[in-house]
This record gives structure tokens, C-alpha cells and sequence, in this order.
């Protein structure tokens, strides 16, 4: 009998995960049997699944920036292409931001709720000491220049991608006559990695299907039918960005249809939906974009593993929204002066966040703190931030990927 091909397995992995999920989460998770089907979806979608992605991602990112940066020598595209990607990120991330503060002053979430009413669901060992703008910064910079051993070694992302841009650059000036043996080691060190990913791959469905489980069974209905305004606002603010916006900017450009591109890079959008980590999606968003959009390998390379870091529009929309209701909730009225600092906050916020579950929690409270909002008011968003991390997650991962066949587009 034919297996079913791996499109149909991601498909009935993802079903069976929102309905098992939904069935333990309305049954109880007290029972045996709940107990049970948690630890093994917990060990197989974090324990197994998540952690193979991980394993590959700081190797994948140094060595396909670096190889990246050393073979764009040979087009005379490195300095257009650098010039895209930044240009790219700062359009996109400026338009999110935008259409979240559209979106939350013309629905106005949070106007008449009682911030009290949320006091049961304060978890405080989220709650972190707040920073000013100035302190993130300074924090932000001490954080680039580190010991590369030191820093893969920590699973740090962004000093990784600078020593691996230094090094790509360094290549670049050496040339083939005293940097050919190492930029051939970096090309089979990636080759050989990029063979894992293929394996990891091949049990897609079956950690989809985990996570996706543990993600329905533990949410709190209670608590999202309190925050439903907010919650709606934020994710059909995301999905427009992610299904308008975004793909209306990759056609006017490249004319690749908003059907092709979803249906070619739908397995990274799903891992990013179930892991909310688009650092773990790296290694599958390269495969897809490579294999599935055609787009050029030391593009790809380099703009991915950069965006996966820099480039967050789910991340700055959430946070421009999140800041706008919470002085709501709090009965502020923001004038534009804070309004711009709402944006330009989130937009650094967002460039300084890492590529993992919840990290915007972290740069929330910094953009709360720029104007002058309550940190604490963090804690109301916490309970709610998983679900909303994943489509954000999701829109962040897309426009990578939509960047990356964008920058194909004027460098092929």
C-alpha cells in the first residue's frame, strides 16, 4: 500500500493534535489517561522533536552566513543584497506597527475592563525587573560581541550571526587563494547539516501533531473568553499582515501568487504555529524556501538566519497593540509624541527579542516602560501569550521567507 505523501501526514497530524488537545483540555487534565497522553506529547514534540531542531540551529546559522556572505563575492551582490534585506526588514516591521496601532485605536480593546479582575491569573514569576530604553540598549550592544565558542556554546543567536558576518567577510577579502580551504570546510559543514534537517524532517507530522496537542489541552477558555476583544484584535491584526499585506508586496514584486507560496512553505508555518519559536523553524523555512520557492541557496543563507533574528512584524505588531491596551485598561490616553515612541520601542523591541516562546514578554515591558505605562500590567498578558505567540510567530517566519524570494528576485 502507498504511504501517504508528507503534505497528507503534516495535514492529519495537525487535526489530530487541535482534536486530541480539545478533547483533553473540555475532559479534564486530572485524569490518568490525560496525564499520560501529555507526557508523551510533551516528550515527543518538545523532548524530541523541538530539541533536533535546536541541535542544528546555531551550526545551520554560522555556517550558512558565512558561506553566504563568502559566495555572494563571486555575483558583486553582497553590497545589494545587504542593502535589500535591511531595507526589506524596515519597510515591513514599519507597516506592522502601523496597522497595529490602526487596528487597536479603532476597536479600542480594554476600554471598561477592570484590571483587578485578572489578579487570580498573575503569575509572578514572569514578572522581571523593568529597564529603560537606554539600559536595553546598552544591553542590547554589550549582547552582539562575544566569544563565538562561548556564545554558540549558550545557544546565542545574535553574536553568532556577527562573528559568522565577520568571518564571511573575511573570506571575502582573503579570496580563494588563502580562505578556499575554509570556505570548502563551511560548504560541507553545511551540506551535512542541511542532510539532518531532511531527517528531522520525516517525523514533521508526528511533532506537529505533539505540540499541537499540548498547545489546545492547556489553554484557559476561561481566561480568553475574558480577553476575547483583545485577543480577536490582535490575531486578525497579525493575519492580515501575514495574508494581505505580506503576500501583496511579494506579488506586486516577484508575481508569485499568494496560493504558491503558502502551499510551498506551509511546513515551516506550521512548525512556527506549534513551536512559537522562529529560531527552531530556521532549518525547515530553508528547505522550503530552497526547495519549494527555487530561491538561491546563498540568498536564502543569509537573509533567513538574519531575519529569523532582526526581522519580527508579529512581534512589533503585537507590542504596539499591547501598549495601546494597556493604557486602555489603565485609563491613559497616549498623545502622539508617546505614540511615536510606542513605534520606534517596538521596532527596537522587536529587533532585540530572541527567537523563542514568549520572548516579546521580555521586550513588552520595555516598551511599556518608554511611555510610562505600568510594567506590571505584563502579568495580564502573560496567561494569555502562548496562543498569541504562535500567530505571530507564524507572520514573523513569513516574512523571512517572503524577504528572502524578494532579494532573489533582484540579485538572480
Amino acid at each position: 500500500m502507498k504511504m501517504p505523501s508528507n503534505n497528507q501526514q503534516i495535514f492529519v497530524g495537525t487535526i489530530l493534535g487541535i482534536a486530541l488537545g480539545s478533547f483533553l483540555n473540555s475532559s479534564g487534565l486530572e485524569s490518568p489517561f490525560a496525564k499520560t497522553t501529555l507526557y508523551f506529547a510533551d516528550l515527543i514534540g518538545n523532548g524530541i522533536f523541538l530539541n533536533l531542531l535546536k541541535m542544528v540551529i546555531i551550526p545551520l546559522i554560522f555556517a550558512s552566513i558565512a558561506v553566504g556572505i563568502a559566495n555572494l563575492r563571486g555575483h558583486a551582490q553582497i553590497k545589494k543584497v545587504w542593502t535589500l534585506t535591511l531595507f526589506y526588514f524596515f519597510i515591513t516591521t514599519s507597516l506592522a506597527i502601523i496597522l497595529g496601532l490602526a487596528t487597536v485605536h479603532t476597536f479600542q480593546p480594554g476600554k471598561g475592563l477592570n484590571l483587578a479582575m485578572f489578579s487570580q491569573n498573575v503569575d509572578q514569576s514572569h514578572l522581571q525587573e523593568s529597564f529603560t530604553l537606554a539600559e536595553f540598549g546598552k544591553k542590547f550592544i554589550n549582547g552582539l560581541f562575544l566569544n563565538p565558542f562561548a556564545a554558540m556554546a549558550q545557544g546565542q543567536i545574535l553574536p553568532t550571526i556577527i562573528f559568522a558576518i565577520f568571518l564571511g567577510i573575511a573570506l571575502v577579502l582573503v579570496g580563494d587563494r588563502r580562505g578556499k580551504g575554509i570556505l570548502n570546510l563551511l560548504n560541507e559543514l553545511l551540506e551535512l547539516i542541511m542532510m539532518m534537517v531532511q531527517w528531522i524532517m520525516k517525523i514533521l507530522p508526528l511533532g506537529l501533531m505533539a505540540l499541537l496537542t499540548l498547545l489546545t489541552a492547556q489553554q484557559d477558555h476561561h481566561l480568553l473568553f475574558a480577553m476575547s476583544k483583545f485577543i480577536t484584535v490582535v490575531i486578525a491584526a497579525t493575519l492580515f499582515h501575514g495574508v494581505v499585506v505580506l503576500p501583496l508586496i511579494l506579488f506586486c514584486i516577484t508575481k508569485i501568487t499568494p496560493w504558491h507560496f503558502f502551499y510551498s512553505f506551509k511546513e515551516a508555518l506550521l512548525t512556527a504555529f506549534s513551536t512559537s519559536s522562529s529560531s527552531a523553524t530556521l532549518p525547515i523555512s530553508i528547505e522550503c524556501v530552497e526547495n519549494n520557492l527555487k530561491v538561491n541557496k546563498d540568498v536564502s543563507r543569509f537573509v533567513l538566519p538574519l531575519g529569523a533574528t532582526i526581522n519580527m512584524d508579529g512581534t512589533a505588531l503585537y507590542e504596539a497593540i499591547a501598549a495601546i491596551f494597556v493604557a486602555n485598561l489603565a485609563g491613559i490616553e497616549l498623545n502622539l509624541t508617546q505614540q511615536l515612541i510606542v513605534f520606534f520601542t517596538a521596532m527596537i523591541a522587536s529587533v532585540g527579542a530572541p527567537g523563542i516562546p514568549s520572548a516579546g514578554m521580555v521586550t513588552m515591558m520595555m516598551v511599556l516602560e518608554a511611555v510610562g505605562l505600568p510594567i506590571s500590567a505584563v502579568a495580564i498578558l502573560i496567561p494569555i501569550d502562548r496562543l498569541l505567540d504562535t500567530f505571530r510567530t507564524a507572520v514573523n517566519v513569513e516574512g523571512d521567507a517572503i524577504g528572502s524570494c524578494i532579494v532573489h528576485h533582484f540579485t538572480k
